[in-house]
């Protein structure tokens, strides 16, 4: 603030009240003239209405008081010009009580009075009455703007208020204002939001115009949606139309190559974003690391980590859950302790990502060290992820019992994920009661999740009880639900190719068997044999050997080696978990082929090198 401003506002000190407790009393001052009641000075009420602005602008919630102070001793409090000034200013300091008050007390409004009312609910996540003051301007006849209605679509958008969102929709086509930049970027943002992604982008082609945030906001919808791939297309159309790219919009890109796993584009983009200076931003660089982590490239994720040099604690959970995906449980645990010795205190988020490293590396007597310490941390609400990944160190290691009991003295409804581990352990340790305990639980809060019912026929077929297999396949397919397909995919030259078991549409499906049969020759002569215990069909082993042979991974790990130069790494993706034989089959093949092999399945990655994998054969 200015010396100008601090001069004036040190000459009204003598005019401090506490207004909110006296505001009636106040009000019924008579009316002066400002100009002439401070004429001598050079105090007007220009110079009152910029101190307003000024304090706004700076949130300076105690000056401003004393402005407000003025305004009544001078009469000003009845000009609606200087009200709306009042509003803006509490309703910037978070005073919106205060905001209201002014509102309430106003002789007359005009639109604007409305207006920034409404935003300033809106912004301090007041939503519902962002909405009530709303209809309340309607129905006495105010005519919207095109910021009324975009700040009411915010509302809308917090809350997911669809109805609501479609009639603002109706009434800015209405009033003529659909077109406006600002009301279609906040049409498309709440249809983003409300998972109508169809109706979002059938506003944004029909704009006529649109600015960097109407594209970051079209990014960030289909990210959510899990449109990944169309995210990666718009953002590839923005710059072809050289719209100004913001740390919004790149976050966001950012967020859909970590999901499908594009790490050629997400190179690319971080060298976009230390050419246009990104490279250093804070939610830029945590977006950067979660994406090397997911893409498998934990050392990339850990030199960006390394590059910042005044890191939050986001950045600190970021390389953190690359830690833990990746199976790096002594630098989590390393990290850990760093991050407290630099004086960041962990959350929520700090320790998921360290009960989960501890469940994927058998470590039940660390993970029981850091549960403790969380339930003792004040800072720290433990949620039901925290007591989902304890059920999973616990139940991994075979202490199944001791995770029932964990969720039955849990203060917390268990979720599905809960459930979703304790049946998943029962699978592992033959634990047949609990394990139908846990599928009743889990196909009452996912009816439609056929996950569930093939991980109890699971567990039923890993003991060879095949009439129960039939009655747990009998009630998947009566229950409507679909199962999902096993695929696995591999990128080459920017092309990725999509594999399910015993597949043989790809052009190049003779050379793939013509590779895997070579391979699986060459592991014979070191006396590797397939595990058919992992195949659970009621069928004679010769059978199983032979289903066991063309999985999905197999036949993505056959095309890597036949399609990428030697010193490549083969980074292969599948959407459900590496089965047993899979697993023993790479890791034999990263010997045989002096080849690195990184698959990442829904639970974690692999990295297999030399006949080794990174999980130690723990997952």
């Amino acid at each position: 603030m200015n010396s100008y401003v601090r001069s004036k506002i040190s000459y009204l000190g003598h005019f401090v009240f506490k207004f909110h407790a006296n505001y009636s009393k106040f009000s019924r001052y008579s009316t002066h003239n400002l100009n002439a009641l401070f004429e001598a000075d050079g105090l007007n009420a220009l110079n009152l209405h910029y101190l307003l602005q000024t304090c706004a602008r700076e949130r300076s919630i105690e000056i401003g008081k004393l402005c407000h102070g003025l305004v009544f001793q001078s009469g000003l409090h009845t000009h609606t010009l200087t009200s709306n000034l009042l509003i803006n200013l509490y309703s910037k300091c978070g005073y919106i009580d205060f905001a209201r008050q002014v509102f309430d007390n106003m002789l007359e409004r005009n639109v604007v009075s409305w207006n920034t009312m409404i935003s300033g609910y809106t912004h301090f996540g007041n939503e519902p009455e962002a909405l009530n003051l709303f209809v309340l301007m309607h129905h006495e006849g105010v005519s919207v703007t095109e910021f009324t209605i975009s700040s009411v679509l915010c509302a809308c958008a917090s809350k997911c208020a669809i109805l609501e969102s479609k009639q603002l929709h109706a009434l800015a086509i209405k009033n003529a204002v659909d077109a406006n930049v600002y009301v279609g970027t906040a049409i498309l943002d709440v249809y983003s939001k409300c998972c109508l992604i169809d109706d979002a982008f059938l506003v944004f082609e029909e704009m006529p115009k649109r600015s960097s945030v109407t594209w970051s906001s079209m990014v960030s919808g289909s990210v959510q949606n899990d449109l990944h791939e169309e995210a990666l297309f718009l953002f590839r159309r923005a710059q072809r139309v050289g719209v100004q790219l913001t740390q919004f919009t790149l976050s966001a890109v950012l967020c859909a190559c970590a999901s499908i796993s594009a790490a050629i584009e997400g190179v690319q983009l971080h060298s976009l974003l230390l050419r246009v200076g990104f490279g250093s931003n804070l939610y830029v660089a945590s977006s950067l690391i979660d994406m090397y982590s997911k893409c498998g490239r934990i050392k990339e994720a850990y030199i960006v980590f390394s590059d910042v040099e005044d890191k939050n604690i986001v950045l600190w959970n970021a390389i953190l859950a690359g830690f833990s995906k990746h199976a790096c449980l002594l630098e989590a645990m390393v990290f850990f302790e760093k991050m407290k010795q630099m004086g960041m205190s962990p959350n929520e988020v700090t320790y998921a990502s360290i009960l989960s490293a501890c469940s994927h590396a058998g470590l039940v007597d660390k993970g029981r060290v850091y549960f403790d310490l969380m339930m003792d941390d004040v800072n720290v609400e433990p949620n039901v992820i925290h007591y989902s990944c304890m059920v999973d160190v616990l139940g991994r290691a075979g202490l199944v019992n001791e995770a029932w009991n964990l969720i039955k003295t849990m203060p917390l409804k268990p979720h599905a994920s809960i459930w979703g581990s304790l049946l998943g352990s029962c699978r592992t340790y033959g634990n047949y009661e609990l394990a139908k305990l846990s599928a009743e639980q889990l196909f009452e809060i996912e009816p439609n999740n056929a996950g569930s019912h093939v991980l109890l026929s699971n567990v039923y077929a890993t003991n060879k009880k095949w009439q129960e297999v039939a009655n747990t396949r009998k009630l998947l397919k009566d229950s409507g639900a679909k199962k999902e397909i096993g695929k696995s995919w591999v990128e080459v030259k920017n092309k990725v190719h999509v594999f399910v078991v015993g597949d043989r549409s790809h052009m190049k499906i003779n050379e793939i068997y013509d590779k895997l049969e070579e391979l699986g020759n060459e592991m014979k002569k070191l006396d590797y044999k397939s595990e058919t215990q992992y195949d659970l069909h009621n069928v004679e082993e010769e059978q199983k050997e032979e289903l066991l042979k063309y999985h999905s991974e197999k036949l993505a790990l056959a095309f890597g080696l036949i399609s990428l130069p030697s010193e490549v790494p083969i980074r292969i993706n599948k959407n459900l978990r590496i089965c047993g034989d899979c697993h023993s089959f790479i890791k034999s093949a990263s010997r045989i082929m002096a080849r690195e092999i990184i698959v990442r399945d829904t639970k974690r990655f692999h990295h297999f090198k030399d006949g080794f994998c990174s999980c130690r054969d723990f997952w």
